[in-house]
């Protein structure tokens, strides 16, 4: 092919964006409900969070190449070079997350769990409680319970750094991440390798054991 090909190469599995796109929604929905007091809503909503971090961390160990925490975590002295440079205009050529994406992704996905597990021990104090918070003591429950909203304040936190840095990735180096969230497809350098994608068979089974899991703890209160 010639220099300078450009090809459409399938980067992001249907799963991986899945659960990028269902927790941005259920995201708003846990703050919506928590404000409106629908509190059943907040717990079917913190359940479907767990359940697909959950997943997702199970995604990251066994599934497709983009997926995998040992294919985008590179260490921060690659993060930081990669900021360093980040102001100069240059093609996209990352077939997943880059350098400083991946950590993102990591501090993310902690937050994301920590969330609701802080929340299967809260105690609105209201007669509103997680399935767990009965099972220790009642200044524990308090302790969690103030993690919990504290957590949700960082992940807004996260999730608005990385908004702008989405946007700032458009507006300084003509990057577009989120057709290829969408689309699952990124256009790349023709001579780029396609990244293996997971087993679909696999994802449903690690999906559904995830959720089969926090059905099992709803169920302990």
């Amino acid at each position: 092919m010639s220099a300078g090909a450009m090809r459409r190469v399938k980067v992001w599995d249907g799963w991986v964006r899945l659960v990028h796109w269902s927790i941005v929604i259920l995201i708003g929905l846990s703050y919506a409900s928590i404000q409106n007091g629908w509190m059943q809503t907040h717990y079917l909503s913190g359940y479907a969070v767990l359940t697909l971090v959950l997943f997702r961390l199970a995604w990251g160990i066994l599934g497709s190449d983009t997926a995998r925490f040992t294919r985008f975590l590179r260490s921060p002295l690659a993060a930081l070079a990669h900021l360093r440079d980040f102001p100069k205009a240059e093609p996209d050529r990352e077939i997943g997350h880059n350098a400083a994406g991946g950590w993102m992704v990591l501090v993310l996905l902690g937050l994301l769990l920590a969330q609701p597990i802080t929340g299967l021990f809260a105690d609105s104090g209201y007669g509103d409680y997680g399935p767990l918070a009965k099972s220790i003591p009642a200044e524990t429950s308090d302790w969690l319970t103030g993690l919990h909203h504290r957590i949700f304040n960082l992940i807004l936190l996260a999730a608005s750094l990385h908004i702008l840095a989405v946007g700032a990735y458009a507006l300084l180096k003509g990057h577009d991440l989120v057709r290829p969230m969408v689309t699952g497809r990124k256009t790349l350098p023709a001579d780029a390798p396609a990244p293996r994608l997971g087993s679909p068979r696999l994802a449903a089974a690690l999906l559904g054991a995830a959720a089969l899991l926090v059905f099992a703890v709803s169920r302990l209160g």
